[in-house]
């Protein structure tokens, strides 16, 4: 039984709020309605969000989803399942600019914002109800900004803990609000899949089912102790506590990245070092870039490489102080590539990683007697300035502006020409907080990409 089958096990819930005091505010197909404010045409239409390829959906609309197209999908079966879709490459500049939008209207509410990705967070809305009222006025306050300013729509899940109003959430879209009561917290939970509580994949799922635990009552009817010797301790006591509903965790601001990655996988297997060496100083731009912007540096420079036969490593080296330059990130990246004695090796995939993060202000740069005050810091600075002023991509090493592009179809590849359209120059993908594959932030996945 999915995640899918349980939208509207909310009905004949009350409409009391009282002591529903987190609010989960998740934007509805949100790239894909991005897309939409500037093409009305296409509304009402099968859409997608992705690349071509060997790229994956990225977001597609409702009537795409009908269809049987989901996020995380390849794009080559997508378009197999809904042929008639209209396919638009990502602009995910534009994304982060809504993004920005859509948070500034949460805090706007309160400082109690936890952020899960581009489109979706946790508020804490205690310190607000004298203020603004009721958590369901709330919620259609922040629902009527959000739509007058940023012209998409959102659904929001009200109830006591984190949990249960990502649950709610889930269950209010399309464009709607569901109010999961706290005393009728169990009643809600015991009516749903097993599937639907957090830490239950494919995996966990099929090992309940041997169980004979299909729902979330069955979970919460059999003993802790057989849960934990089933699942082990940690999954098992996890499961126990979420079907009853116990879920303490405070929602808590801005969660810290504990890393920050790009990573490009290749339309055909790439064996030309060349190529790689291109693409790893492309990757190091992007992460660069962006821990500048987040006014991050790091100390480790992982590098991942995944090959044709699917086999992914990953090699790091520490540095010996922190650095948020891309010169830097690239020469480390460039060593780590040619440790490996590849030979030609096929290469589907490579991705950059900075790691060790801390505050820019924190990580002190020692000059050495002969290194200039303004160097590869001030320069790359100066690029980020004009990229501000004149588009991503304005200013770039040279070694790229004379090359084709040569991927682009990953959840974070780098803007191609938009279906139909060529007047869009090739440019480098904005800064944007979260990857598919690296984790930048805790509890990422690709299906909170297409909600």
């Amino acid at each position: 039984m999915s995640r899918r089958s349980y939208r509207r096990a909310g009905a004949g819930l009350s409409a009391n709020d009282t002591g529903c005091l987190v609010l989960h505010a998740d934007m509805d197909a949100f790239y894909a309605s991005v897309e939409l404010i500037d093409r009305p045409d296409l509304r009402g239409l099968p859409v997608i969000v992705g690349g071509g390829g060997r790229s994956v959906v990225l977001s597609a609309t409702y009537e795409a989803r009908r269809r049987g197209v989901h996020a995380a999908m390849p794009m080559s079966r997508a378009r197999r399942v809904c042929p008639e879709a209209v396919v638009i490459e990502p602009d995910h500049d534009r994304y982060a600019d809504v993004s920005r939008g859509v948070m500034e209207v949460f805090r706007s509410v309160t400082r109690l914002v936890e952020p899960l990705s581009l489109d979706e967070a946790f508020i804490d809305v205690s310190g607000a109800i004298r203020r603004m009222g009721s958590p369901s006025r709330i919620a259609a306050l922040i629902r009527d900004r959000i739509a007058d300013e940023q012209r998409i729509t959102c659904s929001v899940g009200i109830a006591s803990t984190k949990f249960v109003a990502k649950l709610a959430s889930g269950q209010a879209k399309p464009d709607g609000v569901l109010v999961v009561p706290r005393d009728e917290t169990v009643t809600f939970l015991h009516g749903l899949p097993a599937g639907a509580l957090w830490g239950v994949g494919e995996k966990t799922e099929e090992a309940l089912r041997r169980l004979g635990l299909v729902t979330v009552a069955d979970i919460a009817h059999t003993p802790a102790l057989t849960l934990r010797r089933a699942l082990g301790d940690a999954v098992g006591r996890q499961l126990h506590d979420l079907s009853w509903g116990r879920d303490p965790r405070p929602v808590v601001p801005q969660q810290v990245e504990k890393s920050i990655g790009n990573e490009e996988t290749f339309r055909t297997d790439i064996d030309d070092p060349d190529v790689i060496s291109r693409e790893l100083l492309r990757l190091s731009e992007r992460v660069a870039a962006r821990a500048r912007a987040s006014g991050a540096v790091g100390r480790t420079v992982v590098i991942k490489i995944r090959f044709a036969d699917f086999t992914t490593i990953t090699r790091s080296r520490t540095l010996p102080e922190h650095t948020d330059v891309a010169r830097v990130i690239h020469s480390t990246a460039l060593a780590l590539y040619a440790r490996l004695g590849l030979d030609r090796a096929r290469l589907r995939l490579v991705g950059v990683r900075l790691e060790g993060l801390a505050e820019a202000s924190e990580g002190h740069h020692q000059l050495s007697l002969d290194e200039r005050p303004v160097g590869w810091r001030e320069a790359e600075r100066a690029v980020d300035r004009a990229s501000a002023r004149f588009g991503a991509g304005a200013v770039r090493p040279a070694s790229l502006v004379a090359q084709p592009a040569m991927t682009g179809d990953t959840a974070q590849q780098r803007h191609a020409p938009r279906s139909g359209d060529g007047r869009h120059p090739l440019r480098y993908q904005a800064p944007q907080p979260y990857g598919r594959e690296w984790g930048d932030h805790p509890g990422g996945t690709a299906d909170r990409l297409s909600r």
